[in-house]
C-alpha cells in the first residue's frame, strides 16, 4: 500500500528521518516497506501492512502513529483544529434524513451528515497532489475529500446528491423533505449500475444503500449512478458506516468487484471512527466548498464497542522476552503505541487498548508490541532453562515396534488390512455371531472382524499371481463377544510342489520373537479341539499345535484347512501363526541374560529317528538333550519325512547337533562318544530306529 511521505511528515513537528532510512526502520519494528519512490517533491513509501493490522494501518494516521513509536517523535494526530467545522443551528440534519437499518448483525454503525449550498468544483493543489502520489485521480472537491479521508483516517465514506434521493412513501411525518436512507439485503433480481456505468444484478446475499425505491449504493463496496455527486449537487447526504467484514467479502466475491472501500472493509474497521471521519471530511467540505453543515449527526449505533481492559504482568513479560525491560520504558512504548495505563498495583499494569486495535486481545498481544517496538536486535540469545525429563516409556508401542523388527529380520512383511469382515467371509471361517456394524459402508464391509487370519489370506489369494513364496503379517485389534484385543497374525505360504519345510520355518521365526522378547519356558502341545467351531474349521486337523509358555496358551500354529484354501482358491499351502499379542506383552521382558559366544569352534553331527506317528517332536528333543549333556549348544529339526519308504505309521525326524564347548575345543573322539550316547538312548525306545 502506497504512503506519502509529506503526509505523514504533516503529522509531526520534528523533521522525520529520510525516506530511506524512516523505510528500515519501519522494515525492522513494523512491516517490510517494499520500496521508496521520489514522486515530484514528495515520496511514496510502498508498506506491506500485514492483515491483522490493517484495521488501524490502512491508513495515514496509523503508520504516523507507528512512526511516532519507533522514532520516538511525538505524534500529533488529529487534533480539534482538525474538526473545526460550524453548524447551522437553523437546519437539523435529523429533519432532512432518516437511516433505517434493516439487518443489525450486517450495519454496526451508519452516521450521516446533511451538508447545504455546496460548490462543487476542483480540490486544492496540495490536496490532489496527495491522492496523486497515493495513486487515485483527483475528481471533484467533494469525492476527493471523501478519498482524502479514506487514506488519512482508514475510514471510507460516501456522497449522495440529496435530491436524487427517493423521499418517504406512505410518509406519516410532517417533514416534508425528509430522505429514507435504507440499509438492507438486496432482493432477487434487483439492479444497479454504479458510478464507472458497470451493472450488477443483486441477490439476497448482497447488502445495499436504499432509498424508498431502489439501490443507492453497493454498501461497502460501490457507489451507485443514481445518487451521484455533479457539478449541479448543491445538497450533499454524507456516510460513514461500519460493515460487517464477512458480509462485505461474501458481497464483493459474488459480484467480483474489489475497491478500496471493499478491501478495508474486509479487514475490519473500528465502529468509532465514522463520527471521527464525517466531521473531520465535514470540515473540509465547508472549508473548501463553501458550504453550511446542518446540526447534529443521524447515528445508527444500537451497540457501543467499548475499549478492551487487559492486565498485563511484568514479570510476565520478561519470561517471554527473555529480557528485563524497565517499567517507565514499558509504559511510554505503550502510551506512544495510543494504549493508556490505569491503576499500576506494584507489578501489574491495566492497560486499556482503543478501539481501533482490534489486533490487541490478550496479554501475549501487549508484549509482542512492546517486543517489537523495544527492538528484537536488543534481546540477547539465550537458550531456554528448562528441565529434560526422559518421557515414560509407552509399553506397548515399544513391543509392537521390537515385534515388528523382529518379524522383518525374519524375512515377513507388514501389511494393514481393514476391520471389515462380508458376510460369506465369515461363513467360510465358520465365525458364529460376529459384531455387526449398523451403518456399513458395503455388503463387503458388513462385520467386525473377529480375527486376523481371513483378511491375510484375502491378501495371499490377491497376490499369490505375482509371487512363489509370501511371508506377511499383520499385528491389529479383533473384535469378539464385545471385546477387542490386540492379535499378532503371521502366515507363510509354498506352493504344493517342491515347497520348503514352511511349518517349520514358522516355528523358527516364532522361537526367534519369543526368544528375543524374554519369554522363556516355550513349547508347543497337541491342539485339542475345543467347542470354538472358528478354530475347528481353520487349521488342518492334523498339522496344527497350540504354542504355550508355562502351561499358558498364548496361540497357535498350523496349517490351514484345504478346504478354506480351497474355498479362496488359494494354491499350495498356506502355515499361519495366530499369537495373543496382549498376553505377550505381559510376560514379555526387555531384560536378558548376557551369553558371550564361544571362542571355541564348533561341530555338527546328523541324526535321522524313525519314530511312531503319534510321537511328538519335543519327545525326541528331550531325549537327546538328556543324552548330549551340556555339550549341546543346539539341535534344530531340518525334515520329517512321511514318503512311501517309510513305513505306514511312522515317520522320519532329522536332526541336526550342533556341539560346542565353552572352554575348550572338543575332539572328535570325545563328540562320537557323546553321539553314540544320544544313539543309545533312543534306540531304547523299543518302537525308534535310529537310521544310519
Amino acid at each position: 500500500m502506497l504512503f506519502s511521505y509529506n503526509w505523514l511528515q504533516s503529522f509531526f513537528k520534528r523533521k522525520l528521518p529520510s525516506p530511506e532510512k524512516l523505510a528500515e526502520l519501519l522494515t525492522k519494528h513494523f512491516a517490510e516497506v517494499e520500496g521508496v519512490k521520489k514522486e515530484g517533491r514528495d515520496f511514496t513509501l510502498n508498506i506491506d501492512v500485514r492483515p491483522n493490522r490493517a484495521p488501524d494501518c490502512f491508513s495515514h494516521i496509523g503508520i504516523a502513529r507507528e512512526v511516532g513509536a519507533i522514532t520516538n517523535l511525538t505524534y500529533r494526530g488529529l487534533t480539534p483544529v482538525n474538526f473545526r467545522l460550524k453548524e447551522d443551528e437553523s437546519l437539523k440534519a435529523s429533519d432532512f434524513v432518516k437511516v433505517e437499518v434493516k439487518n443489525k448483525e450486517a450495519c454496526l454503525r451508519y452516521t450521516a451528515r446533511v451538508i447545504f449550498d455546496v460548490k462543487v468544483g476542483h480540490s486544492p493543489e496540495w490536496m490532489r497532489d496527495r491522492l496523486e502520489v497515493c495513486g487515485l485521480r483527483p475528481i471533484n472537491n467533494i469525492v476527493d475529500i471523501l478519498n482524502y479521508m479514506m487514506l488519512e483516517t482508514g475510514q471510507p465514506l460516501h456522497a449522495f446528491d440529496f435530491v436524487k434521493i427517493s423521499g418517504i412513501q406512505n410518509q406519516k411525518s410532517k417533514i416534508k423533505n425528509q430522505k429514507s436512507i435504507i440499509v438492507r439485503f438486496a432482493k432477487a433480481g434487483e439492479k444497479i449500475t454504479t458510478l464507472d456505468n458497470e451493472k450488477y444484478e443483486l441477490d439476497k446475499d448482497i447488502l445495499v444503500i436504499a432509498d424508498s425505491k431502489e439501490p443507492l449504493a453497493i454498501a461497502g463496496i460501490k457507489g451507485g449512478k443514481k445518487a451521484e455527486i455533479t457539478n449541479q449537487t448543491k445538497i450533499v447526504v454524507l456516510e460513514a458506516a461500519n460493515f460487517n467484514p464477512k458480509i462485505i467479502r461474501r458481497g464483493s466475491r459474488k459480484i467480483d468487484l474489489k475497491t478500496d472501500a471493499s478491501w478495508r472493509f474486509e479487514h475490519g474497521i473500528d465502529p468509532n471512527l465514522t463520527e471521527i471521519a464525517i466531521n473531520r471530511a465535514a470540515g473540509l467540505i465547508q472549508e473548501i466548498a463553501q458550504a453550511k453543515i446542518t446540526q447534529g449527526l443521524v447515528d445508527f449505533y444500537p451497540k457501543k464497542v467499548l475499549p478492551k481492559k487487559i492486565k498485563l504482568d511484568l514479570d510476565y513479560i520478561e519470561g517471554l522476552l527473555g529480557v528485563k525491560i524497565p517499567q517507565k520504558e514499558i509504559k511510554n512504548i505503550l502510551k506512544k503505541l495510543g494504549l493508556k495505563i490505569e491503576n499500576c498495583k506494584l507489578k501489574i499494569l491495566n492497560v486499556v487498548v482503543p478501539t481501533f486495535r482490534l489486533d490487541i486481545s490478550i496479554p501475549e498481544d501487549l508484549i509482542e508490541e512492546i517486543g517489537r517496538i523495544y527492538g528484537y536486535e536488543k534481546i540477547s540469545l539465550k537458550f531456554p532453562i528448562s528441565a529434560l525429563i526422559p518421557p515414560k516409556r509407552n509399553l506397548e508401542i515399544f513391543w509392537e515396534d521390537m515385534t515388528k523388527d523382529i518379524l522383518k529380520e525374519a524375512g515377513f512383511t507388514e501389511v494393514y488390512n481393514y476391520s471389515f469382515l462380508s458376510q460369506k467371509e465369515c461363513e467360510i471361517f465358520g465365525f458364529k455371531n460376529p459384531i455387526e456394524i449398523e451403518n456399513p459402508i458395503s455388503a463387503d464391509y458388513q462385520y467386525l472382524r473377529p480375527s486376523l487370519i481371513p483378511n491375510l489370506l484375502k491378501n495371499v489369494a490377491t497376490n499369490q499371481k505375482f509371487f512363489k513364496e509370501i511371508k506377511i503379517f499383520e499385528l491389529g485389534k479383533v473384535f469378539k463377544d464385545s471385546k477387542e484385543k490386540r492379535m499378532l497374525t503371521g502366515v507363510m505360504t509354498v506352493p504344493a510342489e517342491g515347497g520348503g519345510p514352511a511349518f517349520f520355518e514358522v516355528k523358527g521365526a516364532i522361537d526367534s520373537l519369543l526368544n528375543k522378547m524374554g519369554i522363556s519356558n516355550i513349547y508347543y502341545d497337541d491342539y485339542q479341539p475345543t467347542p470354538e467351531n472358528s478354530k475347528i474349521l481353520v487349521w488342518h486337523p492334523r498339522k496344527c499345535a497350540e504354542i504355550k509358555v508355562a502351561g499358558e496358551e498364548i496361540g497357535f500354529l498350523g496349517e490351514i484347512s484345504p478346504k478354506i484354501l480351497e474355498a479362496l482358491k488359494i494354491g499350495g499351502k498356506a502355515v499361519v501363526f495366530d499369537l495373543d499379542f496382549e498376553k505377550l506383552q505381559k510376560i514379555a521382558s526387555a531384560e536378558h541374560e548376557y551369553q558371550p559366544i564361544s571362542k571355541y569352534p564348533a561341530a555338527i553331527r546328523d541324526l535321522a529317528i524313525l519314530v511312531p506317528q503319534e510321537i511328538r517332536v519335543a519327545e525326541v528333543l528331550n531325549k537327546i538333550y538328556d543324552a548330549g549333556g551340556n555339550l549341546i549348544r543346539d539341535v534344530d529339526l531340518f525334515d520329517i519325512y512321511e514318503g512311501e519308504e517309510i513305513p505306514e505309521g511312522k515317520k522320519n525326524l532329522a536332526f541336526h547337533i550342533i556341539y560346542q564347548s565353552a572352554d575348550r575345543t572338543l575332539s572328535s573322539k570325545e563328540i562320537d562318544e557323546i553321539q553314540e550316547k544320544i544313539i543309545k538312548a533312543c534306540q531304547e525306545e523299543p518302537e525308534w530306529e535310529v537310521r544310519k
